[in-house]
């Protein structure tokens, strides 16, 4: 189980100090799989800062590039929360039943059919899905026409029925209780702006991510799928939160440990989104915390890692 912790860590680091690493942690806590607690945040914490060290050292792009690319990977992961359930009845040809709440259908064309709904050809979930797995290849053109593609389907859910009509109509994603539908443009836009800008900007420099990424991807369509959680759930808001906490975290020990502005461009644009969400649709506010608790946990990590990132410099100066 040690053997986990090192996924944390670069691969450079892996191959270096990897066995050295296992030794001490063996030696420290014999007879232990995994350590304690706190060891374990310790070296968790270790790992995400070489890892930002070795993104930092690497000046094969633009930070800003890094950044918007980095972006555009947010945007799409959290564009696709809400179908996640919905994607994998669709590839298995599961029939959710009365488990598919909020969506009219669900599964292939043409035996997705009942009273009083459409048929569709194709789940919406697929163009996020297909926006994240090309921008993880550091295929910006390919991600770019699906995007657009998510931006045509919100802009016409009235008359479009290629892609059916859950997720622009019922519910969407509920970040923080920001509902985000497909109809909702501002996502959809803003990740078709990033990928025009990483396709236009050298797309060729662009880091290429391991498939081996979307396995969470998979894990998290596999428990949606296969417990029919959907996105609004207490189960799956409480997962989502645990993950989106842990991933500001990690923004901010990356951005200590570095003085990198490029963790802060994603975390402005979930931001923006989210707080424009909820006030073009204050009826549709979920109140499971006060606005303005809520606005402040939008707003609070922005000042956090700009401030981080100015200490950190100031640090490198006076060295």
């Amino acid at each position: 189980m040690n053997r986990l912790l090192l996924a944390a860590y670069p691969k450079s680091y892996r191959s270096r100090q990897g066995e050295e690493l296992l030794g001490c942690l063996s030696e420290a806590y014999p007879g232990r799989s995994w350590p304690p607690p706190r060891e374990v945040a310790a070296l968790a914490r270790a790992g995400v800062q070489a890892r930002a060290r070795a993104v930092v050292d690497d000046t094969a792009r633009p930070w800003w590039l890094d950044g918007i690319h980095l972006t555009a990977l947010v945007l799409a992961a959290l564009a696709l929360v809400p179908y996640l359930q919905d994607v994998w009845h669709w590839a298995l040809h599961i029939d959710p039943g009365r488990h598919a709440i909020a969506f009219h259908f669900s599964g292939w064309y043409p035996w997705a059919q009942g009273p009083g709904t459409w048929t569709r050809l194709l789940p919406y979930g697929l163009l996020p899905l297909v926006c994240l797995i090309a921008l993880l290849r550091g295929k910006p053109w390919i991600a770019l026409p699906a995007a657009a593609a998510m931006i045509y389907v919100g802009a016409t859910f009235n008359s479009n029925r290629f892609f059916g009509d859950e997720g622009k109509v019922g519910l969407g994603y509920y970040g923080l209780g920001a509902p985000i539908t497909a109809r909702d443009l501002a996502l959809s836009g803003a990740l078709c702006t990033a990928c025009a800008v990483l396709a236009v900007c050298c797309p060729g420099r662009l880091r290429r991510h391991s498939y081996r990424w979307l396995v969470p991807v998979v894990l998290a369509m596999f428990v949606a799928g296969g417990l029919h959680i959907i996105s609004i759930s207490p189960a799956f808001q409480r997962g989502l939160f645990a993950l989106e906490v842990a991933a500001l975290i990690a923004a901010w020990v990356a951005t200590a440990a570095t003085g990198d502005h490029r963790w802060l461009i994603p975390v402005a644009a979930v931001a923006f989104i989210r707080t424009q969400a909820i006030i073009i649709q204050p009826n549709g506010f979920m109140l499971s915390l006060p606005d303005l608790v809520v606005f402040l946990l939008l707003i609070t990590p922005l000042p956090a890692l700009a401030i981080a990132a100015q200490r950190r410099q100031s640090r490198a100066l006076l060295e």
